[in-house]
């Protein structure tokens, strides 16, 4: 058997008020039928009220007929609300002219003086409110002119439906607004909750790529320099220097396994602040000091910074990684590369050198140099990178400042090695 999914429970007489209220009158669905059936009821209650009263101010055929003319374009309200207010009072001046009995038509004419009210401005509907106030004064005048209680009562109904409906524009004009607001803020949630989900797979990608560029590269140093002992002079093979080179690699991997799982964890887990684990910062910079010595670089570090916010130190830390990256894979044997890093008052600057021949022009480009770019974006600094100016030999420089907040001078770390 199928499951049946329980029906939603209908609305109640009161919640069904307060939305056709609340909604605008000219989108409503089913307004036409909505006001052929409300003209159907007040005509209706005028006919009532005309066959309630006396002989001699019961309506004829021409009455009945000025009756029903007076209802009909209520159909078409909420289209052409002036309109038919005009085509209203029109058949309703007559059947007062003709002295029927006035409160048959009232119901009909008060319902399209609200329609007006609530669906054009203040000052139109101010100005309407006086015209049809100074026509029902004058047709009092000329048909009862002693009924002052009939006056006040005509002047007070027009006056009391017309701010009536000035009231209800008002309320919905809120009410609007509230839900225009309501929905633009769940559209800004969505439009963050996409843009934060964005701005992870981009740290994601440019962590993966850092690490695995920066572990593959010195895998493959360190290969180079085993195979190179292994085919240099096999009677006299230096087994020291092949374990040596196996156990750096070694080393590496395990250094990038463990932090690909911490970069993974972030994609599995739902909250991603507990696991991303502590962030690298200027401690981790002289470990990537000897990994890159241990691919052949000479390598001269000096850190001249204290404490600063994780972002920064993860930014620094990886724009540095990259960089040492970049001259073991193109700085060619042995490059002497300089790693600078200095605080300065709401600034810290990094520069790392090489004296290697740089990128091959002709190579295909990678993602490094905008990655590390975009960590200086990251955290509102800047880079730049390519060739020394005036280098003889070659060389190639990155440099970047990154905004901090005031920190003092006292070195973090220093050292420098040839």
């Amino acid at each position: 058997m199928h499951a049946t999914t329980p029906a939603a429970p209908r609305p109640r007489v009161g919640e069904r008020v307060i939305a056709v209220i609340n909604g605008d009158p000219l989108a409503a669905p089913h307004r036409t039928r909505n006001d052929a059936v409300l003209a159907g009821v007040l005509l209706t209650a005028a006919v009532c009220i005309g066959l309630l009263t006396d002989e001699g101010r019961r309506p004829d055929a021409a009455g009945w007929a000025l009756l029903v003319a007076a209802h009909v374009p209520l159909v078409g309200r909420r289209h052409r609300p002036l309109l038919t207010l005009c085509l209203v009072a029109a058949p309703v001046a007559a059947f007062h002219g003709l002295d029927y009995n006035h409160s048959a038509p009232v119901p009909a004419t008060l319902v399209a003086l609200y329609t007006v009210a609530t669906t054009g401005t203040v000052r139109r509907t101010l100005g309407i409110g006086s015209v049809v106030i100074g026509l029902g004064l004058t047709m009092n005048a000329l048909t009862n002119p002693d009924g002052m209680a009939e006056l006040l009562r005509i002047t007070g109904w027009v006056v009391a439906v017309l701010f009536c409906g000035i009231d209800v524009r008002y309320y919905r004009h809120y009410v609007a607004s509230i839900v225009e607001r309501a929905e633009r803020a769940e559209r800004t949630r969505e439009e963050e909750a996409r843009r934060r989900v964005a701005e992870e797979r981009l740290r994601v990608a440019r962590d993966l790529h850092d690490l695995l560029a920066h572990s593959i590269t010195l895998i493959g140093v360190q290969t180079s320099v085993a195979a190179h002992v292994l085919t240099a002079d096999p009677e006299r093979l230096d087994r020291a220097a092949v374990a040596k080179a196996l156990d750096d690699i070694a080393e590496t991997c395990r250094t990038a396994r463990g932090e690909l799982r911490t970069t993974l964890e972030v994609l599995r887990e739902q909250d991603a602040s507990e696991a991303r684990g502590p962030l690298p910062g200027l401690r981790g910079l002289p470990d990537l000091a000897e990994t890159a010595r241990a691919a052949g670089a000479s390598v001269q570090l000096s850190v001249r910074a204290g404490e600063l916010p994780p972002a920064i130190g993860a930014a620094v830390y990886r724009i540095v990684q990259e960089a040492l990256t970049n001259a073991v894979r193109h700085a060619g044997p042995e490059p002497s590369v300089r790693v600078e890093v200095h605080a300065e008052p709401g600034a810290l600057r990094l520069s790392v050198t090489d004296d290697g021949t740089g990128p091959d022009p002709a190579g295909t480009p990678g993602f490094g140099l905008v990655g590390m770019r975009e960590r200086a974006r990251s955290v509102g600094g800047t880079l730049d990178a390519g060739p020394l100016e005036g280098g003889a030999g070659g060389g190639f420089e990155v440099t970047a400042v990154l905004p901090t907040p005031a920190t003092p001078r006292t070195p973090l770390t220093s050292e420098r090695a040839g």
